[in-house]
């Protein structure tokens, strides 16, 4: 070894790629991020969920690119496969799940004027959190 350290790989558009956060139904990765809107995509594990939850400051597009999902939008359960995509209102009561049996990927645009966490409130999570 040189004892160099590389440097983090670069994407066409010259942005670096960000290690994706991982989390216990998958994981995401941002793809770019502005004052008012964000880029991620996430990927869903086979057979799990995100918590039913919704915002308060941003609106989300979802558009799924890989796999099959069940998007619940206030109670409303709708069938996507890739192409397919949902808009998601401010203060909409929103999951996605991954019923199949490979991953679910999906790209999520949200626009808004904050993107903290702590703009989350759930409703219901698998994995115990608040």
């Amino acid at each position: 070894m040189s004892g160099k350290r590389s440097r983090p790989k670069k994407s066409p558009g010259g942005l670096e790629k960000k290690f994706p956060s991982r989390r216990p139904w998958g994981r995401y990765r941002v793809l770019e991020e502005k004052p008012n809107w964000k880029v991620k995509r996430i990927e869903v594990k086979p057979g799990q969920r995100l918590s039913y939850q919704r915002h308060f400051r941003r609106k989300e597009h979802w558009m799924v690119v890989q796999g099959e999902a069940v998007v619940t939008l206030n109670g409303r359960e709708i069938a996507l496969k890739p192409g397919q995509s949902v808009d998601i209102p401010v203060e909409t009561w929103h999951r996605i799940a991954n019923p199949g049996k490979g991953t679910l990927a999906f790209i999520e645009i949200q626009q808004g004027d904050y993107f903290g966490e702590d703009d989350i409130e759930r409703s219901e999570d698998d994995y115990g959190r608040r």
